[in-house]
């Protein structure tokens, strides 16, 4: 299926010179800008999202957290597995970077020698934004915006056709969405054992740490008989 890469007018080719032709028009130094955050910036901020989101669960608490956290656990795990189900994808389709197949592009990025689709980046930040949409909503759609925009970075780089960058976003959304159940299933009662252990507690829930340290009756737990309290609280 390498023809997939194909020179000629097609609607794909047209709007990859048409979002190129930007980084053409643009300043030299506002291309390092977007090149900085096509390949790094955008999964940054996904992950700062990431735990953003995991330091107002375990502040907040309550019967909720061990699953929200779970949630977010899935997020980067559901990347990871959709870059992994590229893999045969981008082996099979074999299609070349666009710069390898069309003239006069700006290409942002050297090295990139790999087959164009799917986008892992597409993919990765995708992947990232639903997982962590599923648990809240509100820093879901900023997740979700990220990932589109690295999207049309990908493009603005010369590096990715637009269809590489859609089957991408498709890849990771269909991975974090359809995979989620199972993964709930099974990480929200890893989770949920995390909150009640002893040292990995605060991992999921800030109050627990407190339940720990202060008992019931309110003396400290190196009173006597407050570890005992705390254990049957």
């Amino acid at each position: 299926m390498a023809g997939l890469a194909d020179s000629g007018s097609n609607p794909d080719v047209d709007l990859l010179y048409d979002i190129n032709g930007l980084a053409k028009a643009a300043p030299t130094w506002f291309d390092h800008v977007m090149e900085f955050v096509g390949e790094f910036g955008l999964l940054f901020a996904l992950v700062g999202l990431l735990v953003w989101c995991w330091w107002g669960v375990r502040r907040r608490g309550g019967e909720d957290a061990a699953p929200a956290v779970a949630g977010l656990v899935w997020a980067p795990l559901a990347a990871g597995i959709a870059v992994l189900v590229n893999v045969p994808i981008r082996g099979f389709v074999e299609r070349r970077r666009p710069f390898l197949d069309h003239e006069g592009l700006e290409v942002l990025v050297d090295g990139k020698d790999d087959f164009s689709f799917v986008s892992d980046h597409a993919t990765l930040c995708m992947a990232l934004a639903v997982g962590l949409f599923l648990v809240n909503r509100r820093l879901g759609i900023v997740g979700l915006v990220l990932g589109l925009l690295g999207g049309f970075i990908r493009v603005y780089m010369g590096v990715h056709y637009p269809t590489d960058v859609v089957g991408g976003l498709a890849l990771g959304t269909a991975v974090a969405l359809l995979l989620s159940p199972v993964a709930m299933a099974l990480l929200t009662p890893l989770m949920r054992a995390v909150e009640r252990s002893p040292r990995g507690g605060w991992l999921v829930s800030a109050r627990r740490k407190v339940e720990r340290r202060v008992a019931p009756g309110g003396s400290r737990s190196g009173a006597p008989g407050a570890e005992q309290r705390d254990l049957a609280a």
